[in-house]
């Protein structure tokens, strides 16, 4: 894959350099034009809608610094000190309190399949699984399935909108921006009606210090390092793989 990208690019960059140069007197004109092949109305796969490229290759470049310096650091440390056991454990409990949005978005796509199985991995972790620090929906063959409110908007016809690369987050677009800010809403939403601290004198930084530990485990389980694809394009790899894997959800 990253070789045929790596082509491809290197195609369009040579064209356009050589769109450039003065005509020789030799040159002889192209018998089956390009425009022959591709239909200027419609968009290609390497395509992708990104107006706003010199900010997102700035915050790209932002977050693969803070990425090396600051944030995989922090989960080395975290790595070091928690046995595996409990690094498991932390990333079941997050990922079980996930069903909730993959269930109220599952319900909001009239997917019945998806609902009855995010419902029914919320139930069983969240008992036998004692408050989701065990998976054991998983080996019952009850497999997690990501829904959330940028797939439902895609399921309803709307576009991706421009390509935004999100400070921290990521690679994104508006639609999934927007869908971002709905189901953190709805989470806190939920979290403030469950408040376990809600009378301790130090909630706030109980409160602290479970987002940041959730924002660890998230990093935590992630693999991908930035600069490290093997592709001298990888702002564009990144690009082109996060809209072809969203397009992916919403039509699954």
């Amino acid at each position: 894959m990253n070789r045929i990208l790596i082509f491809i690019l290197a195609a369009i960059l040579l064209t356009g350099c050589s769109a450039s140069l003065p005509p020789q007197a030799d040159e002889i004109p192209s018998q089956h034009p390009i425009a022959k092949y591709v239909d200027s109305d419609r968009t290609y796969p390497i395509d992708v809608y990104d107006p706003w490229e010199g900010f997102n290759r700035s915050m790209y470049y932002f977050n693969a610094k803070f990425d090396r310096y600051v944030f995989l650091p922090v989960v080395g440390g975290y790595e070091y000190i928690t046995p595996d056991l409990m690094e498991q454990g932390i990333s079941n409990f997050f990922l079980n309190l996930e069903e909730v949005r993959n269930f109220s978005n599952s319900v909001l796509q009239l997917k019945a399949k998806s609902s009855l199985k995010a419902l029914g991995r919320f139930v069983i972790n969240s008992t036998v699984g004692i408050g989701g620090l065990f998976d054991w929906a998983t080996p019952l063959g009850i497999h997690r399935q990501r829904e959330d409110f940028g797939q439902t908007l895609g399921r309803y016809g709307v576009g991706n909108g421009p390509y935004l690369v999100l400070p921290i987050f990521g690679p994104s677009n508006l639609r999934d921006t927007a869908g971002l800010v709905v189901d953190t809403a709805v989470r806190q939403a939920i979290y403030d009606q469950i408040e376990p601290f809600d009378d301790h004198p130090d909630q706030g930084a109980f409160e602290a210090g479970i987002s940041l530990l959730q924002t660890v485990d998230t990093r935590h389980r992630l693999d991908f390092r930035y600069y490290e694809t093997g592709s001298p394009f990888e702002y564009e790899l990144v690009r082109l793989i996060y809209n072809k894997a969203r397009m992916l959800e919403i039509q699954k």
